[in-house]
């Protein structure tokens, strides 16, 4: 076994032929093969539309920005925005940049989203917004959070940046907040060399985040559009036009080029990584000495999380240290409890009630890859490897 990655290229000849298409042409800057994308990826979503952008962290910024700039029900500095206690740093720095209260709400120790109790005891009159972040390919239960919500004023987004392709309910993931945001880094489902998309049914936001995505100017809008109301006919007038505080988080066009081809072969890959997840299942499932990450709905798999229980007879670093020895690329579960990261000290915030299990996340749990293809060889040897620690124990090696 050479060695059993994190993550590998989703690449074939198709996307360097795009590659060479678009240095071909001679326009590398956001164009036409980007607004292709956009709409393939709208349809495979099942939305209206999709703004495609630099980075996941990049549309998690815009979705955020853009609650700020719409007509009605707009968010505030000051507002408070609930957000799991465990997931990337890039969900909770857009709020935090933006003024808003972070509220961290303790997840589930076997789905690792929200913990439904606790969500339910965190919302308040004050409560603006719900982030739900579907981590390692797993959806939220949007049943729940949905019923919960209620008929309040409250928004739900989606940062769906691990999660492509997962279904709920038999509706993608990334489609039941009023945003969701996706990611296409290497390590990511697909992967556009860098890049991201924010998908919404919403033509408002859709067109601020169109303008904000770029410098916040007037000069993509249809004519009649609801920022500025009706474009004037002089084109010169126009082009330099800024109306909102925006950025420059343009893709490239070979992203653009990139996405279409892998959005052609991303229902296969989610296929064979739902196949991988089968067999890491049979091999960890009833394995007493981890919990395993429950399914809601149809995940993903990102990756496969492990946690480690009181039965086991290792700690996690004597664990990690003896997979990276083995060649077995693992990491935490992305940030574990945020809330213990120094940054945190930089971020209005809360914490709700107790945050256990994100500590127990933070403490005990890792996760190693998942892919596009069969690595049934690679589960059954990180499980051997696995094994050779409790046989290390029981002859007192450790």
């Amino acid at each position: 076994m050479e060695k059993y990655r994190l993550a590998s290229s989703a690449w074939d000849q198709s996307e360097l032929d795009a590659i060479q298409s678009v240095i071909s042409s001679g326009i590398y800057t956001m164009g036409e093969n980007v607004f292709r994308f956009e709409k393939a990826f709208a349809k495979y979503t099942g939305s209206a539309y999709c703004v495609m952008v630099n980075s996941g962290s990049s549309a998690n910024l815009l979705a955020v920005a853009a609650l700020m700039f719409r007509s009605k029900d707009r968010l505030n500095r000051g507002d408070e925005v609930i957000v799991p206690a465990v997931s990337w740093s890039t969900t909770y720095y857009p709020c935090s940049q933006y003024g808003l209260k972070l509220k961290f709400v303790d997840i589930d120790p076997e789905t690792l989203n929200y913990d439904l109790v606790a969500l339910e005891s965190a919302i308040t009159d004050k409560t603006r917004m719900i982030m739900a972040v579907n981590l390692l390919g797993n959806s939220n239960d949007f049943q729940a959070i949905k019923q919960l919500i209620g008929t309040r004023p409250i928004t739900l987004i989606e940062d769906n940046c691990e999660s492509m392709g997962a279904t709920y309910e038999g509706k993608q993931t990334g489609t039941f907040g009023i945003m969701g945001t996706f990611s296409c880094f290497f390590s990511h489902h697909i992967s556009t060399m860098e890049g991201g998309m924010i998908v919404t049914d919403d033509e408002e936001l859709a067109q601020i985040l169109v303008s904000l995505r770029a410098h916040g100017w007037t000069r993509s809008l249809p004519k009649s559009n609801h920022i500025c109301g009706t474009l004037s006919d002089d084109s010169f007038f126009e082009s330099f036009r800024f109306v909102l505080p925006g950025y420059n988080l343009r893709p490239l066009e070979m992203s653009g080029a990139i996405g279409i081809k892998q959005l052609e072969k991303l229902p296969n890959f989610v296929e064979e990584r739902r196949k991988n997840a089968v067999f890491f299942q049979e091999l960890f499932g009833n394995d007493r000495r981890f919990k395993i990450q429950k399914e809601i709905g149809n995940s993903s798999w990102f990756g496969f999380a492990l946690t480690l229980t009181d039965e086991a007879n290792f700690t996690r670093k004597e664990l990690t240290d003896i997979l990276m020895k083995n060649n077995i690329e693992c990491r935490p579960v992305v940030a574990g409890n945020f809330t213990r990261n120094p940054v945190i000290k930089w971020i209005d915030h809360e914490i709700h009630g107790t945050l256990k299990n994100a500590d127990r996340i933070h403490d005990k749990a890792f996760f190693v890859g998942n892919h596009q293809f069969n690595i049934r060889e690679e589960l059954a040897y990180f499980k051997k490897t696995v094994d050779s620690i409790k046989m290390a124990h029981e002859m007192d090696l450790f």
